[in-house]
C-alpha cells in the first residue's frame, strides 16, 4: 500500500508539474529526498518517464477532435488546417529530439546538479516575468497564422528543456510568447508539442528497459500513470481558464521562490 500511495503522490506532481511552466525535475529533487520509490534504478527512472504517458493520454482526450484530421464531422477546409497543425507540431519536434538522442546523457550527467535545477529555475521565472511586463500585443492569435518556421523555432527553444529545471513547457511557452504568440497559442502548442515528445521518451524508456518488470511493478506504473491522466485533465482545464484572465508572473514568481528553496535547502543541508 506504501509504493501504491507514492505512487499516487508522484502520479499527482507529474500531472500539475508536466503542464504548468514551473519545471517537474525542480519538484522531483525535493520531492526525491523524502519519497522515495522502492525498486531497482531501472524501474524507478523508467516509472517517472512512463507515467508521462497518463498525462499525454490527457492532452489527447481534450483535444481529440481539434487534433483529429478524420473527424467526420470537420469540413475539408477544417481537415486540412489539423493536418497542417500536425506538420508544424512534428517539425518543431525535430530539434530537441535529434539533440535529446544524441547528447541527453551528456546533457544530465553534466547538468543534473541541484544548483543547475535552482537556477534554471529562477532565470527562466524572470525571464517570464520580463517578457510579460512588454505588455507586447500577440501577432499569432490562431495556428492558421502561425508558419512553419515560426513553429520551428519555438522547437528549437524547447531544446533548453534538456537543461534540468527549465521545464518542457516553460521553455516553449516562453518561446513561442518572444516569437509573438498569444498566451493561448503559447500554451495550446506546447500541449500538442508533449504529445511525439514524451509519447516517445516513454517508448524508448520502455525499449532500453526491456519491459523486463514485475507484475507488481507494472500495476505501480499503471497507478501512476491514471493519477497522472486524472489530475492533468483537471490542471490543463484550469490553466486554459487561468491565461484568459491572467498572465504568466504569477508562475515565474513561483519559479524563483521554487529556485530559491531547492539551492537553500541542499546548501544547507
Amino acid at each position: 500500500m506504501l509504493e501504491i500511495l507514492k505512487a499516487i503522490i508522484l502520479g499527482i506532481i507529474q500531472g500539475i508539474t508536466e503542464w504548468l511552466p514551473v519545471s517537474s525535475t525542480g519538484h522531483m529533487i525535493l520531492v526525491d529526498q523524502f519519497l522515495h520509490l522502492a525498486g531497482n534504478k531501472k524501474f524507478v527512472d523508467t516509472f517517472l518517464v512512463v507515467i508521462q504517458f497518463g498525462s499525454i493520454l490527457a492532452v489527447i482526450l481534450l483535444y481529440f477532435d481539434k487534433l483529429n484530421p478524420f473527424s467526420s464531422g470537420k469540413s475539408e477546409k477544417a481537415k486540412r488546417a489539423t493536418w497542417d497543425l500536425w506538420i508544424k507540431v512534428l517539425i518543431a519536434v525535430i530539434p530537441s529530439g535529434v539533440i535529446g538522442v544524441l547528447f541527453e546523457k551528456k546533457i544530465d550527467a553534466v547538468f543534473f546538479k541541484p544548483t543547475v535545477v535552482a537556477a534554471a529555475l529562477v532565470i527562466y521565472g524572470v525571464i517570464m516575468i520580463w517578457i510579460e511586463s512588454r505588455h507586447k500585443r500577440p501577432v499569432i492569435t490562431k495556428f492558421s497564422n502561425l508558419s512553419y518556421k515560426t513553429a520551428l523555432l519555438i522547437g528549437v527553444f524547447q531544446i533548453l528543456a534538456l537543461v534540468p529545471g527549465t521545464s518542457r513547457s516553460g521553455s516553449t511557452i516562453i518561446g513561442a510568447l518572444l516569437l509573438g504568440t498569444s498566451r493561448f497559442i503559447a500554451a495550446e502548442f506546447s500541449f500538442f508539442l508533449a504529445i511525439p515528445t514524451m509519447l516517445g521518451a516513454s517508448l524508448l524508456k520502455l525499449v532500453k528497459a526491456g519491459f523486463a518488470f514485475s507484475g507488481f511493478e507494472w500495476f505501480i506504473m499503471f497507478v501512476g500513470s491514471l493519477t497522472a491522466f486524472v489530475v492533468s485533465v483537471v490542471v490543463i482545464k484550469f490553466f486554459m481558464g487561468y491565461i484568459k484572465k491572467h498572465d504568466f508572473k504569477a508562475f515565474g514568481v513561483y519559479r524563483i521562490i521554487l529556485g530559491i528553496i531547492v539551492f537553500a535547502f541542499f546548501l544547507f543541508s
